[in-house]
């Protein structure tokens, strides 16, 4: 399967536009800003993921802005209270797929709602993009929204229509990027690229989702691919050794240093210590509703090849077949010409280097969670109190009110027990320390250490 869609030039390097997007820096505090795909959390968290991992030195903050249903018009009215009052310096913004709608395009008049949404959508964001002008050292990106999926053979929420109408804010979101030179990140085009062709083996497939609006964990591990493309990240090795046992000789040691080697045509021994972990694929369902796994988009997209190699190359090995131990445990067994081909570590997760990885992945994963608890509380802010001019309330008088309508509302509803937590600030600042704790351990364990590598002909 994996031949025959890279066979159909299916790389991100076909999908995307050239990097223009500064990669993330120390210190920076970075939050995306967006609807519910952003507030689901995973393609942020595994940009963060990427950073942690393979820039274990470079100390920064990426936060979740994304609030379920949101449009540019509540992107404004939370900018302040919600977005930049958790001072970022750096700041994603996507929108446009609720500011499209979804069933006024079963309806007669659906062009004309359609045009109507999309100019709505254009004057709200420039009152966004009028208060961003102001804050002169927040660096801006804009980010289209992934694809609704209008083709995917499935029953249920077609909207004929509506993407054809985000490709119209898709257009002033990247005309307005270039006339204020900001970076723009592509999401919807290449999206919509990569699941047309997909489709074409399989015409029950989205890219996107049963819904055709929420991307699943493998969804958002594209989604997250094209933002790190953006930086120009592809292609920079977790680490890369080439040796030549005939001659017992490191040809190469790239992001990482090798020493103390020893090697003949029968045996290799070395001490290696990377300057990136490998990152961690997860295995598991996350998004409810959608049962794709983040490691179903290794057979969509290239990720091990652009973002997660680790690479370890020896020519010269007398023929026959060879066990590769790191610090004493065996990892597996290749044939000589395998490890002249070379051996990506980064897909082997019995490797030392890759079970740290997963616990970096697994506090990653925690903190996540934690966030989502004030996202909910947001979401009621926006949502409801906002509305109700309650913001920030938060008393007596604001349980009661969502109580009383929570019983005929059910998002309300869904969110009332996490806000009946979440109104007091001590808990949520207690939330945000916990948070920070997390980071700080990550920054402390996602160190890489010296590891003893040896091959050894069975």
């Amino acid at each position: 399967m994996k031949k025959v869609l890279y066979s159909m030039g299916l790389s991100l390097a076909a999908l995307t536009a050239q990097a223009q997007v500064q990669p993330f820096q120390q210190n920076d505090r970075v939050i995306f800003v967006g609807n519910s795909i952003t507030e689901a959390g995973a393609y942020v968290s595994y940009v963060y993921l990427y950073y942690m991992t393979h820039f274990p030195d470079r100390k920064l903050v990426i936060m979740n802005g994304g609030i379920g249903g949101d449009k540019a018009a509540d992107i404004y009215r939370r900018l302040d209270y919600d977005v930049l009052a958790r001072q970022p310096n750096v700041l994603v913004l996507t929108f446009g797929m609720n500011d499209t709608g979804y069933f006024e395009f079963n309806g007669n008049d659906a062009e004309k709602t359609a045009r109507e949404r999309i100019a709505a959508s254009r004057r709200n964001y420039q009152l966004v993009e009028q208060r961003l002008l102001q804050l002169p050292r927040i660096r801006k990106i804009l980010m289209s929204s992934p694809p609704y999926d209008e083709t995917a053979k499935i029953s249920g929420n077609l909207f004929p229509g509506k993407h054809r109408a985000m490709q119209e804010i898709v257009r002033f979101q990247e005309a307005a990027a270039r006339k204020n030179n900001w970076p723009f990140v592509d999401l919807f085009y290449p999206m919509t690229k990569l699941n047309a062709r997909l489709q074409q083996k399989d015409s029950t497939f989205t890219l996107i989702g049963p819904d055709r609006i929420h991307p699943s964990n493998a969804g958002h591990l594209v989604m997250a691919a094209l933002f790190l493309k953006s930086q120009g990240l592809s292609g920079q090795p977790v680490a890369d050794v080439r040796i030549n046992a005939a001659v017992g000789k490191l040809q190469q040691a790239a992001n990482c240093k090798v020493s103390n080697l020893a090697a003949t045509a029968g045996r290799v021994s070395f001490s290696y210590l990377a300057a990136s972990l490998p990152f961690p694929i997860d295995t598991v369902a996350r998004i409810w509703g959608n049962d794709q796994k983040q490691s179903d988009a290794l057979s969509w997209i290239p990720f091990t090849e652009d973002f997660n190699r680790e690479m370890l190359q020896v020519a010269g090995l007398q023929p026959g077949e060879y066990t590769l131990q790191i610090d004493g445990h065996a990892i597996g067994t290749w044939s000589a010409a395998a490890f002249a081909k070379g051996i990506n570590l980064a897909t082997q997760p019995e490797t030392p280097q890759y079970r740290q990885a997963v616990s970096i992945m697994q506090l990653n994963l925690r903190r996540a969670e934690i966030e989502a608890r004030l996202r909910r509380y947001y979401w009621v802010q926006s949502n409801f109190f906002d509305k109700k001019h309650m913001l920030l309330q938060d008393d007596a008088a604001a349980l009661d009110s969502i109580r009383k309508y929570a019983r005929t509302d059910g998002m309300l509803r869904f969110h009332e027990e996490n806000y009946e937590t979440a109104m007091y600030k001590e808990l949520r600042t207690l939330w945000q320390q916990e948070i920070d704790t997390i980071i700080h351990l990550i920054y402390r364990l996602n160190k890489p250490v010296s590891h003893k590598i040896e091959i050894i002909k069975t």
